[in-house]
């Protein structure tokens, strides 16, 4: 089957519908999959939930959808650089899941491994249990937790091949993995695309077998969300 599609708009068509659940790998703007995130807004789907660790930041990133309002609701563990999500949200505009970064990872992974639901102790005694099922084990208090399946997946990788294995970079890899497996359909945008074969496998983060399509995107632009420095040493 044919997987590499000659641009995003391409690799979403006939996929995305008026209220889906997707899943958008990245942390901040650090491999975030901007181009399919684009190619979203250009679809013009409403309704939709996001699953994401955050909402990126105003002009960029799932940002765009909130300019859009394509977003009806957030499943997320910070979205404290956003402050359009801020006024859709205290106006009772968007609807807000608020899952603790590690819960949230773990909700991600057991889904992708067909696990329906699981305990934790995190969130015990806090506004995150409250409506959540809670038992003791060996002493301790645990709430349980859904695991979360997706309609779509995006996500970006450093490396792909035409078979969709994916190799991811640095800290650019975070949810991406998880969110690859997690999803009935996942796309892929790579920055470098080879031939099927080239990637050692034991290299391979994401096995092709989860990656329905792929979209070459060669000058993916890397934003830094916030630039940080100090004056460079004077010489004595």
């Amino acid at each position: 089957m044919k997987k590499v599609y000659p641009d995003a708009a391409a690799a979403l068509a006939g996929v995305v519908k008026d209220g889906m659940t997707i899943m958008a790998g990245g942390f901040g703007l650090c491999g975030i999959p901007d181009t399919l995130i684009e190619a979203i807004r250009q679809s013009g789907a409403r309704d939709l939930t996001f699953v994401s660790n955050n909402a990126g930041v105003d002009g960029a990133g799932l940002g765009l959808l909130l300019e859009t309002r394509q977003i009806r609701k957030m499943i997320s563990s910070y979205v404290g650089e956003n402050k359009l999500f801020a006024q859709q949200y205290l106006a009772g505009e968007l609807e807000l899941e608020f899952t603790p970064q590690g819960t949230l990872a773990e909700r991600i992974r057991a889904g992708g491994a067909g696990i329906p639901a699981f305990f934790t102790k995190t969130g015990v005694g806090t506004l995150i249990a409250e409506g959540k099922e809670e038992r003791e084990f060996d002493g301790e208090r645990y709430i349980m937790e859904r695991g979360i399946f997706a309609d779509i997946s995006i996500v970006h990788a450093w490396k792909g091949d035409t078979e969709g294995n994916l190799v991811y970079r640095k800290t650019a890899r975070n949810f991406n993995p998880m969110m690859a497996t997690a999803s009935r359909f996942t796309v892929a945008q790579v920055e470098h695309l080879v031939p099927a074969g080239e990637i050692d496998p034991d290299q391979i983060h994401t096995p092709g077998i989860f990656v329905k399509r792929i979209v070459h995107v060669p000058n993916a632009v890397k934003r830094i969300e916030n630039r940080t420095t100090r004056p460079r040493p004077t010489a004595a």
